[in-house]
């Protein structure tokens, strides 16, 4: 598959501010691992290959393990993860898609358990950064190569 066009060319400006929320994402209070394993399920969501790519890589050189990433689909199934990664990945799921309930109060209210106020502000924006990029991504068909990460 060859991507259709390239939005970083045409619109570089556009990407240096999207750089900037990710340098900004890097320095919050949120643990890193939990970061890409929010980032690699809302790719799985909306099925961008060029974000799960990259964030297994980069969730596998945070000490992430292969088994928690490949359970990540089925995680509410799975034994692998805490309950509050099991909220995160709730609310992950209902903030990437939105159009279906929105965000239900008890899945809120469950993150407010584990998570500080500012916390769950950066889980929002950490979540609509990866959605943003999922939906450049996606409709571009962007191939992920270490160089262009």
């Amino acid at each position: 598959m060859e991507p259709k066009m390239n939005v970083y060319k045409l619109l570089p400006k556009a990407y240096e501010i999207l750089i900037e929320m990710e340098n900004f994402l890097a320095t919050t209070d949120l643990d890193h691992k939990l970061k890409e394993l929010l980032k690699i399920r809302a790719s799985q969501i909306n099925k961008c290959a060029y974000c799960l790519e990259m964030h297994t890589l980069d969730a596998v050189k945070a000490g992430e393990t292969n088994q928690r990433i490949y359970a990540l689909p089925a995680w509410q199934e799975s034994p692998h993860f805490t309950a509050q990664e099991r909220a995160a990945l709730q609310f992950t799921e209902e903030m990437t898609n939105l159009s279906e309930h929105g965000v239900k109060d008890e899945t809120f209210n469950n993150l407010k358990e584990y998570f500080s106020e500012k916390q769950i502000a950066e889980i929002i924006i950490l979540l609509g950064q990866i959605n943003f990029w999922n939906r450049i991504n996606v409709p571009t068909h962007q191939i992920y190569t270490p160089e262009n990460h």
